[in-house]
């Protein structure tokens, strides 16, 4: 059995609510007809996503949303699946990317599901022709999501997205434990330093800047949170953390971990201040929060590793980890959130899209949530997986929370 096999079916394992989905639709078949195209990180996980939506009688067509994310023996046993066709690989240039989108499209795929909203960006600038036969997407990332809101706000978005990336079982498990799990694995995989006594600057206090903040200050870090939003700034304090302008933590910090989704969050007013050894790594989405642009030009040499990129700037050494992209996933050996973890995002995911061709010709452009019902089936599947079992309000307790006229 090959590599790519071996990883998915690991991985399905571990993976028991996107499992009792795969039950449904494999007897339902309820995408029989659909041709969906994805964009997202192809790795065992991913695969398992797309081996559901096959199994419900879709045609599926995939490639990857970042060049080095890919898991090519992945790639290769999911493009022999019945079904799938896979056009991802690990390093492709950019020509080679754009070109793998566009195969994705050629197929002319009815429903979307982006990581980052490549797949529909191109379809909204380069193949306008194809809009009107798109029933909806489903959006897996922060990122993607704002740049859709900000798409919806422009009234230039032409068919219904489903945001999953803004449910409550997204963001409280994906987002928080998924990222702070996943980043500070990679970051000591490739590094072999020790987290216990360093001072970690994190940039960012959204969900998964607290997941990793909580994270490494179990493992004993002195955490240093940047914000730019007052609320969130207020809030990092109150959990316990230093709270600083990143021109000032870059003086101090030892480790950095971007989580922002932003642009030139660590450049060149930073670098400049930064300890002799000081690694970078972004957690957050595209190759942009880091200025590594900047380094490449300033720097008075280079070494590459596997993994670290050494920039000697005026006698400090500044390392960066997977060229500034997710660090849990481009790293050589990058394997991305822990298995339960996506197992839920790709449940929400496989669950969005069969609401997307049930209900997208009835749904106005523009960003959608998550139904809360979708949400909530998710989180008790997964309680029954795990032998779990809750209370119910009972009739008088319902009647007590719906009503205005309770007594004294």
């Amino acid at each position: 059995m090959d590599t790519g096999v071996q990883k998915i079916e690991w991985a399905r394992q571990y993976m028991p609510v996107l499992g009792a989905i795969r039950e449904r639709f494999v007897r339902e078949k309820p995408l029989s007809g659909l041709t969906i195209g994805m964009a997202l990180h192809v790795e065992a996980k991913t695969a398992n996503l797309v081996e559901t939506l096959a199994a419900g009688g879709a045609s599926v067509h995939i490639t990857g949303c970042n060049p080095l994310s890919t898991q090519d023996d992945v790639a290769s046993a999911l493009d022999r699946v019945d079904g799938v066709r896979c056009y991802a690989k690990r390093g492709a240039s950019t020509e080679e990317y754009y070109e793998a989108i566009d195969h994705v499209l050629d197929a002319r795929p009815q429903i979307t599901i982006d990581d980052g909203m490549d797949l529909i960006f191109h379809l909204h600038t380069k193949r306008t022709d194809q809009l009107d036969g798109i029933l909806g997407g489903c959006e897996e990332t922060t990122t993607g999501v704002h740049r859709l809101r900000a798409m919806a706000a422009d009234t230039k978005l032409r068919f219904p997205v489903v945001a999953v990336n803004d449910t409550p079982m997204k963001r409280f498990f994906d987002n928080v434990h998924g990222t702070g799990e996943s980043a500070l694995t990679a970051i000591m995989v490739t590094t072999n330093v020790l987290m216990a006594g360093k001072s970690v600057v994190v940039a960012g206090y959204g969900y998964c800047g607290r997941g990793l903040s909580r994270k490494l200050r179990g493992m004993g870090a002195r955490v240093t949170v940047t914000e730019v939003d007052p609320r969130r700034a207020l809030e990092a304090y109150m959990d316990g953390f230093m709270v600083m302008p990143m021109a000032k933590a870059a003086q101090t910090g030892e480790i950095f971990i971007t989580t922002t989704g932003n642009t030139s969050v660590i450049g060149r007013d930073h670098f400049p201040l930064m300890r002799d050894g000081a690694i970078l790594s972004n957690a957050g989405h595209f190759n942009v929060e880091i200025d590594v642009e900047w380094l490449e030009s300033h720097a008075n040499s280079i070494i590459r590793r596997d993994g670290i990129d050494s920039y000697l700037l005026d006698g400090r050494t500044v390392h960066v980890l997977a060229e500034g992209r997710l660090v849990n996933l481009a790293i050589p050996k990058g394997m991305g959130h822990p298995v339960e973890v996506m197992d839920l995002s790709f449940a929400l995911q496989a669950l969005s899209t069969l609401y997307i061709a049930q209900h997208g010709k009835e749904l106005d452009p523009g960003v959608y949530n998550v139904p809360m019902e979708i949400d909530e089936e998710v989180a008790r599947t997964k309680l029954d997986s795990l032998g779990l079992s809750i209370d119910e309000l009972s009739d008088l307790q319902k009647k007590y929370m719906t009503s205005w006229d309770i007594g004294t």
